[in-house]
Parts: structure tokens; C-alpha cells; sequence
């Protein structure tokens, strides 16, 4: 079997299973109990919260955990969105976001906020002049992506946070959950932003749990009420297990990111340098700016799906761009933004390498590849 659909999910590493395995059978007490099991499983949450600080260049008490990507979009937006309902109603978002921001900024106008959308380039970048000019004296938060999910292009989220410098009443949301241990850290972190999402098995935990980054002073409103938990933020019992294993995943991942990165886009290269040998090959995602483990592509006149499944067929995993809308059928939302037309953006599929992918791999596929690629010639 050949994994290249790192992007919709990583294999969580076998040191990371073992970690969740040893707490959940060792550690399980509520770290909110008095009693000492109670105590030794506060104790595990407390040193995960600081690893997952100290690996974010970030205060302690600025790591929230939860279940996932998803919901920690959903907290960002929406909960600014209603701690500061009274300064104003103007949201900001890109038009190439994840459904967990899009689609809650669409619930957010249902409850009487103003969405706007900051267009993007005809190569997938943000388009800053046009974003300045969205911004309005009742703005009370930008989120942009730091990576996009769909081709990877890097988003300018330095020259962003240089554009709300001045301006400290707008909240700053990225979703950093393609970014982490593909771009470096302070690209995307930086002192502008305030808010920050991540998603543990997007980097070899387990799933079902997640970050949210909110910078020290910042107030949202919290989505779950209850026992208090995560600093009276998100109350319910933490997912302790799941904690530790990111922990150790981000630890992992953050310790060979630089090295990892540099394979991942030597392989990544040679796919990029083959698929431009092919007449009837579009590539989507750039070179400079982009993600080293991204790379978009389709065949001119064959639908994304048939070619998922034509690799399929010979045990190659891809995807058609997002994971979370490719069953939906719809062709990719980033490329429709940039200005493809939809029959070329219906034909995307994206590959998502990752540092357990290997040449040999690489060369496998160019050789299925050239197989497919013969075999769609009528319908080309």
C-alpha cells in the first residue's frame, strides 16, 4: 500500500499509540478528582499543556484543548464573535477556507453578523490589498488559514499581521492545522496573532483531539458550560489519553521537522517535474510559497473521483482535494476562488506526502501514473 493522503489524516506513530495506551490503562483518574489518582492524572495534563507550550513558543496558560480542528474554528469564530457582539458585527474570512470556518461564518450571518470574504490570486494567495480595503470600523475578526488545505499554498500571514498592526480591536484567527511541521513555526505564530487552531492527527496522534491557542488577554465567549474545566473555558473532562499522545506527537514531529520537510519536497519535486512532462496535465499548486508535502494536479477531461479510484485499483491512496467536501462531489472551493474554470477544477486531485513515504513510493506512482494516464487517452 502506498499513503499519499497525509493531508486528510497521518498514520499516528507507533510511540504515540503506546503513550496513548499506557495512560488510558494507567492513568484514569479525573484530573479533576481530589484523590491521588486524581492528582497523577493532573499531573499528566499539566506537563502535556506545557510540552505543547514550550513546542508552541507560547505561555501555558495559552493552550486550550479540544476535540479537533473543527472545534477549534468553531470556538475562534464563534466565540468572538459573541464576546464582542458590542464593538461591532464585521467578520472577515478568506475565500479559501476550511468548511469549519466557512461554514460557521455562514451560520454567524444567520445570527446577524456581516461575512465578508477577502478573494485570493489566480495562484491561491490572499489578496492584501483587497482584504485591507474589507476592513471597516466595526471589523472585530480576520481568520485566515496559514496553509491551505486543497493546493498549500503558504498564506502571508507575516505581511497580514503587519496589515492589523495598528489596528488591536480585530481579533486575528489562523487555522494553523495544515501548517504545523510543514511550515516553520514562526511564519504563521506570530505576536499579531491571537488566536491559533490545531488538529492532532494531522501530525501522527490520534484523532478526536485538538488546540486552541488564545493569546494571553483575550476574551471569547466559551461553547461548552459545565464543570469548569480547561480554566473555566471549555468545561468537560479532559480526554487525557488523547492529550498525552499529542504531546508526544507534536514533540516527535517538531524534534525532525526541518529534516522530514527536506525529503518530503525532494519527493514532492520529482512528482512535480514528472506530471510536467504530460500534455494533458494541469498543476494547480505552485513551487515557491507553497507547502513542501502538497501537490495538486488533474488530467484534463477525467473527473477527480475516477482518478482516486484508478489508483485505488492499485492500492495508491489520494484524494480529491479536501477530504471533508470531496465526498460531496463539489469541485475544489479554492480553485473555483482563483479562477479555474470548474470542468478543469472537477478533474483535481491532490497528493499529500508525508515523512514515511519514501522514493521508491514516489517511483511507483510515476509508473501507475504513466499506466493511468495511457488508459484515459479516449476520454481525453
Amino acid at each position: 500500500m502506498i499513503y499519499f493522503d497525509n493531508s486528510a489524516t497521518t498514520i499516528p506513530y507507533p510511540e504515540v499509540l503506546r503513550t496513548y495506551q499506557e495512560v488510558a490503562s494507567k492513568i484514569y483518574g479525573n484530573p479533576s478528582s481530589l484523590h491521588r489518582l486524581g492528582t497523577n492524572a493532573s499531573r499528566i495534563l499539566k506537563a502535556s499543556r506545557q510540552q505543547i507550550a514550550e513546542l508552541l513558543n507560547c505561555q501555558e496558560s495559552e493552550i486550550y484543548f479540544t476535540s479537533g480542528g473543527t472545534e477549534s474554528d468553531n470556538w475562534a469564530l464563534k466565540g468572538t464573535a459573541f464576546e464582542k457582539s458590542a464593538f461591532g458585527k464585521h467578520i472577515i474570512v478568506s475565500e479559501i477556507e476550511h468548511p469549519a470556518i466557512k461554514e460557521t461564518a455562514k451560520w454567524l450571518a444567520g445570527q446577524g453578523f456581516d461575512i465578508s470574504y477577502a478573494p485570493v490570486t489566480d495562484k491561491g494567495f490572499v489578496d492584501l490589498e483587497k482584504l485591507s480595503a474589507l476592513i471597516r470600523q466595526d471589523t472585530i475578526l480576520v481568520s485566515i488559514m496559514a496553509v491551505n488545505n486543497e493546493i498549500g499554498a503558504i498564506q502571508p500571514i507575516k505581511a497580514i499581521s503587519q496589515l492589523l498592526a495598528d489596528k488591536p480591536g480585530v481579533t486575528f484567527h489562523v487555522d494553523a492545522v495544515q501548517a504545523i511541521g510543514k511550515v516553520a513555526l514562526e511564519e504563521f505564530m506570530t505576536e499579531r496573532v491571537d488566536l491559533a487552531s490545531f488538529s492532532g492527527h494531522k501530525f501522527h496522534s490520534v484523532r478526536g483531539v485538538g488546540i486552541l491557542y488564545k493569546k494571553s488577554g483575550k476574551h471569547i465567549t466559551p461553547l461548552l458550560h459545565g464543570g469548569g474545566q480547561e480554566s473555566d473555558q471549555r468545561s468537560t473532562t479532559e480526554n487525557l489519553a488523547a492529550i498525552a499522545s499529542m504531546a508526544k506527537a507534536l514533540r516527535m514531529t517538531r524534534e525532525k521537522e526541518e529534516a522530514s520537510n527536506q525529503r518530503i519536497a525532494k519527493m514532492k519535486e520529482l512528482i512535480y517535474q514528472a506530471l510536467q512532462t504530460y500534455d494533458d496535465v494541469q498543476i494547480f499548486s505552485g513551487q515557491e510559497s507553497f507547502a513542501p508535502n502538497i501537490l495538486t494536479f488533474g488530467i484534463k477531461g477525467v473527473r477527480g473521483e475516477v482518478l482516486v479510484h484508478a489508483f485505488e485499483d492499485y492500492d495508491i491512496y489520494i484524494s480529491t482535494t479536501s477530504a471533508c467536501s470531496s465526498k460531496a462531489g463539489k469541485p475544489a472551493g479554492t480553485l473555483i476562488a482563483m479562477g479555474v474554470p470548474v470542468k478543469d477544477a472537477q478533474t483535481a486531485v491532490r497528493i499529500s506526502l508525508d515523512d514515511d513515504n519514501n522514493m521508491a513510493e514516489i517511483e511507483q506512482f510515476l509508473t501507475i501514473f504513466k499506466l493511468i494516464y495511457q488508459k484515459t487517452q479516449k476520454v481525453r
